[in-house]
């Protein structure tokens, strides 16, 4: 089954910081959008889940 990749609505289309997310059974896969074929960094939802808690909370906010 192929996975679908999306891409953060909060991404500018031409902007250089895009990252795109696929969620699958037992893993969150996330790559960069502007060199999809250059691989991907694999994530376990607990993981995940504790990075995106994170990202919300404001701890990786451009100060």
């Amino acid at each position: 089954m192929r996975r679908q990749w999306r891409k953060s609505t909060r991404s500018s289309a031409g902007g250089p910081e895009c990252v795109e997310i696929a969620l699958g059974p037992d893993v969150a896969g996330v790559r960069d959008s502007k060199n999809r074929t250059g691989g991907e960094l694999g994530f376990g939802f607990a993981q995940w889940s504790r990075f995106v808690g994170t990202a919300k909370n404001g701890a990786f906010d451009r100060r």
